[in-house]
């Protein structure tokens, strides 16, 4: 019950994390500040082109407190940009208006997001896009692209696929926004795997497009189960966006399949409650990777504040969870939070649940 009412609520995080950091004031010890913390005073810009899930509102906390190790970042601005392009650019073309020194962009709807990171770049602001690969060249049109491995992902999954499906498989592929890169580079790791016309691609492709919206998912997923009598592995990188559709395969008297996707306490609890009896529910995940943003912080306010430049520039998201081997972990699942939270997380499942308070 908690954790359905949770999900039902995703959406609107989004009003939470606006007020969380909108005019935040770092109170950081300038005698424990990190070495990427230099000593010039600046104002730090965070945008979302969606900010609309609980993923959202973790990885937004972990920018802030990233941000706050830092005293020469006197305020901290957040803008989500709600699933609206034209609103996303015009939150960047607003972050260098009101004058902010370095700015950190989750560039969801990707190459339309480049002209605006250009121009923020060209006005002296460091300009670090992160996660979605926005097009165009570091240096150039922006100072540092700070990604994630999404290829190895891909790869992980695909291996596990082709580890429990030998034979082959029917697949439904789900991400976020249409065109967005880490789905592209997702599909592109794990089809590099699963080799052969046995292994069935269903839905749009690359990718059904979902948003990383729970509500947009439940909606592509119940349609997916109406037209497909045979789904195999789903495959997603938003697994706890999938739970409140997933019930729907015992209303077509059918198994829950196979799930390879990135990690969450809702989701853990959801398999525990329910594998003994769907006999082809099995779950492997990775981290989901709220922590992405530390690294695109780091890298930004370092040269903003003239601070050491950290020699990462990519996020190494590790495997999680595998209800077959156990390895690295078995599936986890917390009932003293909240189902909306991220246990793989460097942020703790008890501070995490302070965000929802």
């Amino acid at each position: 019950m908690i954790r359905r009412r949770k999900i039902a609520t995703a959406v609107s995080v989004v009003a939470l994390a606006s007020t969380l950091l909108t005019g935040f004031s770092t109170g950081a010890n300038a005698a424990a500040r990190p070495s990427w913390c230099g000593p010039k005073k600046v104002t730090v810009g965070l945008t979302d082109g969606y900010g609309g899930n609980s993923w959202r509102l973790v990885t937004t906390a972990a920018g802030k407190a990233e941000v706050a190790k830092c005293s020469s970042v006197t305020k901290l601005l957040y803008a989500d940009g709600q699933g609206n392009t034209q609103k996303a650019i015009s939150d960047i073309n607003s972050m260098v208006a009101k004058g902010v020194k370095a700015l950190v962009v989750f560039p969801d709807a990707g190459k339309a997001i480049l002209p605006a990171l250009r121009k923020a770049h060209a006005a002296g602001v460091v300009t670090v896009p992160y996660r979605v690969k926005p097009g165009g060249v570091a240096g150039k049109d922006y100072d540092l692209f700070v990604g994630a491995d999404f290829v190895t992902d891909g790869k992980n999954w695909g291996n596990w696929i082709k580890k429990n499906f030998p034979d082959g498989a029917n697949i439904l592929f789900l991400s976020g926004p249409a065109g967005n890169s880490q789905g592209v580079d997702e599909r592109t790791g794990f089809e590099s795997v699963l080799k052969g016309s046995k292994y069935v691609y269903l839905g749009e492709q690359p990718f059904e497009v979902t948003n990383w919206n729970p509500a947009t998912t439940q909606q592509v997923l119940s349609a997916a189960i109406a037209k497909y009598p045979k789904i195999d592995v789903i495959v997603s990188d938003f697994g706890p966006s999938l739970v409140g559709a997933l019930p729907e395969f015992a209303k077509s008297g059918r198994s829950i399949p196979s799930l390879v996707t990135s990690d969450g306490n809702v989701l853990g609890c959801f398999w525990k409650d329910n594998h003994a009896a769907n006999a082809d529910f099995k779950l492997m995940t990775v981290a989901t990777g709220n922590d992405n943003v530390r690294l695109a912080i780091q890298q930004a306010v370092a040269r903003a504040t003239g601070g050491k430049v950290p020699t990462d520039t990519m996020f190494k998201a590790p495997m999680f969870e595998d209800s077959v081997s156990g390895k690295p972990h078995t599936v986890q699942c917390n009932r003293a939070i909240s189902g909306d939270l991220y246990l793989s997380a460097q942020m703790s499942g008890a501070d995490q649940q302070k965000l929802l308070k």
